[in-house]
């Protein structure tokens, strides 16, 4: 035994990590909606984990989320690798598009499954290294509305087949904000919109008190900003609310326009499932139209699950080119973690395995191996037993891990398989050249 001191192994607060039972869920969500992405004929990317800073600072104030990579050797000026870990997978992708310009066929239409960090303060919900599943659509020059409508119809059907609890998409649009505040005079639009971003956090009250005190609204302003935020609607009607404040610009026209076409497209899916919330905002300043924000119904105060919107410059920022885009995330880590501690998640099995195979005695270990090779030669996943410990233990192992069957390989010649199903009790002789297990539920 060393002397050296031991490091508490804790994991560290803000990066989640899953026994087997658990990470094998997850696994599973992931397949479920990489499946279902592909359906819609999204192809997959991966970008690297670390973007130049100046890439991820290109659109919006994000800094403060930012963790910048720098050497633990390096000298304390030595500023020359500007390094971060992408705190989202929009701006990397939008830098993707860019770089791979005239190899991609557009409109492209990606999705990504990576792990993303931001620089947070742990606590439900908000982790500093979590999963998203983002979806876009990026075209030269226009993206056709249809999309912001397609990317809400996919998320449905991925919640709902992934089974989460009620849920709600709120749908706005940016134009309807910036043209509602231009109406009213506003000097700085987009400071009101960041303002307004934080309605769910500080709630109308304090969302009022900032707009008044930083952004310098008049009380007719603020109320008028707090009447807008309040509107609710599962349809066109939303229109005519938003009329009923008297306020008149060009851009706000547009917006209402757009808000209820994507409305009108996404009109057969289940009451309350989609509703125009005019106080999402969307801080980031890159989005410019259609934006998106769901959340659970039973767990109000708890942060959004999905959320996204329409960018008509972001890549841009890198390229000469028009490439506006329409994306959408799904909080995959932020869901998964509720559902767990909630405790409406069903483990699985500690272990992948199909079968385990039995090392009878060490004289039959080779036939043992030989067995175990032939199952997986048809596919089957195979777990061999470490040593030739008593039956009983070696039972155990299997039960202990989740693992359905046990085969017992010939302990003479002469004899037979057999194998067991663990869930039923039942032992019969089997083949391995034609035994297959039952599905797994």
């Amino acid at each position: 035994m060393s002397d050296a001191p031991i490091v508490r192994p804790l994991p560290i607060s803000g990066f989640p990590e899953w026994l087997p039972e658990v990470r094998v869920v997850e696994q599973r969500w992931l397949d479920t909606i990489r499946l279902i992405f592909e359906r819609y004929g999204f192809c997959s990317v991966e970008t690297p984990s670390v973007e130049a800073l100046d890439v991820l600072m290109a659109k919006g104030e994000t800094s403060q989320e930012v963790y910048a990579l720098r050497r633990l050797q390096a000298d304390a000026d030595d500023d020359s690798a500007r390094l971060g870990l992408h705190f989202d997978l929009t701006v990397p992708f939008a830098r993707y598009v860019a770089a791979h310009f005239n190899e991609l066929v557009f409109p492209f239409k990606r999705y990504q499954m990576q792990r993303v960090w931001r620089g947070e303060r742990p606590q439900e919900g908000r982790f500093r290294e979590f999963t998203q599943c983002d979806i876009d659509v990026i075209n030269v020059d226009r993206v056709p509305l249809h999309f912001d409508a397609e990317l809400p119809r996919i998320v449905h059907e991925v919640l709902t087949t992934l089974g989460v609890p009620p849920w709600t998409l709120n749908i706005n649009n940016r134009k309807v904000l910036q043209g509602f505040y231009e109406g009213l005079g506003v000097a700085d639009p987009l400071a009101v919109i960041r303002i307004a971003d934080r309605m769910d956090k500080i709630g109308p009250g304090g969302v009022g008190e900032l707009l008044a005190t930083r952004a310098g609204l008049a009380p007719d302003q603020v109320r008028a900003c707090l009447e807008l935020a309040a509107i609710r609607a599962s349809g066109a009607e939303v229109v005519e609310q938003v009329r009923e404040l008297r306020v008149k610009s060009d851009l706000l026209d547009e917006g209402l326009d757009e808000l209820a076409a994507v409305l009108a497209d996404l009109a057969d899916l289940p009451a309350g499932s989609v509703v125009a919330d005019l106080s999402i905002a969307r801080g980031l300043d890159y989005y410019t139209g259609t934006v998106y924000e769901a959340k659970f119904v039973d767990w109000p105060d708890f942060g959004s699950i999905c959320s996204g919107g329409r960018y008509d410059n972001l890549a841009g920022s890198f390229i000469r080119r028009n490439l506006p885009g329409v994306g959408i995330s799904i909080g995959l880590t932020r869901i998964f973690a509720k559902l767990l501690a909630e405790g409406l998640l069903s483990v699985g099995p500690a272990s992948p395995a199909d079968v385990l195979v039995v090392i009878p005695s060490a004289g039959r270990r080779p036939a043992a191996l030989a067995t175990a090779a032939e199952l997986r030669g048809r596919g089957l996943r195979v777990e061999t037993y470490h040593q030739p410990d008593k039956l009983a233990k070696q039972v155990r192992y299997a039960v202990r891990k989740g693992i359905g069957h046990v085969w017992f390989p010939p302990f003479d010649e002469d004899r037979d398989h057999e194998v067991k199903n663990l869930a039923t009790g039942e032992q019969a002789i089997a083949d391995p050249a034609g035994w297959s297990p039952p599905p797994r539920s």
